[in-house]
């Protein structure tokens, strides 16, 4: 089975402010904002929205292909996605420049500001599928990137008739309602947070109704409250899945947007494919950083079923997969 990941690669450098970003902001005052935030630890983890989904789908018992450029700093980081299942022969490294860089600072009630950098992102528009992978894949997911590229990807999907899921959550705010709409076009699902969704819809001028016309499965997760999924008139309600064990956000969403994948390629019931999402994302919740978690798939399954009914279907997580050519 050939998934192909598409999106940021990139390190992420997290960060613990001791307060609450709120006390900080002054309405009066919003339009002249110049705040400064001493933290008291910081750590660098491997990150990257494609690159966190590719390393979750791994732990999932697939091999994705991830498919991304990356700067001259990425050698030890294509080995340990190599290590954990990734397929990372689809990446593209530019020795010009560095590894994309994120830093996000989250306080004590789990918000957070972030900042992005570029580097070797800004190539990804440079590169179409079919120059890195020769073949139809099954699957493509288009998550945050260069905004060109993701444009591009989507229109190659289109063009040759490949089923993608459309993901543009963190460059929602950027985009435009025009290329929003175009570029989710002929996509069979659509993945956001609450937030992202009503952005959504004020920029393209559409409802939720609407954006479930147009697209089988749209997905808005909501944080604590578990995630809505929609899909042929229906809203099928998920609960987020127990814990008692946060430590920090991060790349939760990227988490849920792998088991997700994982359920829709193997054709679940949707509320399965939600809880399995929901499962992936507490195990990033526990720990600090993105992919700093594990797990087998027999843990994963006694997990899940200390909780939820899955009616044996996760059996198949437990069985080899078969031989690709």
């Amino acid at each position: 089975m050939d998934i192909l990941v598409t999106g940021s690669i990139a390190y992420d450098y997290l960060m613990r402010f001791p307060g609450r970003f709120t006390e900080y902001f002054i309405k009066d005052q919003l339009h002249q904002v110049s705040l400064s935030f001493l933290v008291d630890e910081m750590t660098k983890h491997w990150g990257g929205v494609a690159a966190n989904i590719a390393y979750n789908i791994a732990l999932m018992g697939l091999r994705p292909k991830l498919v991304g450029t990356v700067g001259r700093d990425f050698p030890e980081y294509r080995a340990r996605l190599e290590q954990v299942g990734v397929d990372t022969s689809t990446v593209r490294q530019i020795d010009d420049v560095f590894t994309a860089s994120f830093f996000a600072n989250t306080d004590l009630d789990n918000n957070q500001i972030a900042s992005f950098y570029t580097g070797a992102m800004a190539y990804a528009k440079d590169y179409r599928l079919a120059d890195v992978f020769d073949g139809q894949p099954d699957l493509v997911v288009i998550s945050p990137n260069d905004p060109q590229a993701m444009s591009n990807l989507a229109q190659e999907c289109r063009e040759r008739g490949l089923r993608f899921i459309y993901d543009p959550s963190q460059q929602v705010p950027r985009l435009t309602g025009e290329e929003l709409d175009r570029d989710m076009q002929g996509a069979y699902a659509l993945v956001v947070n609450a937030y992202e969704a009503e952005i959504i819809c004020k920029k393209t001028g559409q409802t939720l109704d609407d954006l479930c016309r147009k697209i089988e499965v749209l997905v808005v997760t909501q944080g604590p409250r578990g995630s809505h999924i929609y899909q042929n008139g229906e809203r099928i309600e998920v609960p987020a899945f127990p814990t008692d064990h946060i430590k920090d956000p991060t790349g939760v969403g990227d988490a849920f947007r792998a088991g997700l994948v994982r359920g829709l390629v193997s054709g679940w019931p949707m509320q399965l494919t939600g809880l399995v999402g929901a499962l992936c994302a507490t195990y990033v919740l526990e720990q600090v950083g993105t992919q700093n978690h594990s797990y087998s798939l027999v843990e994963f399954v006694e997990r899940f079923r200390a909780h939820f009914d899955d009616n044996g279907v996760l059996d198949s997580l437990l069985q080899p997969l078969p031989a690709t050519s």
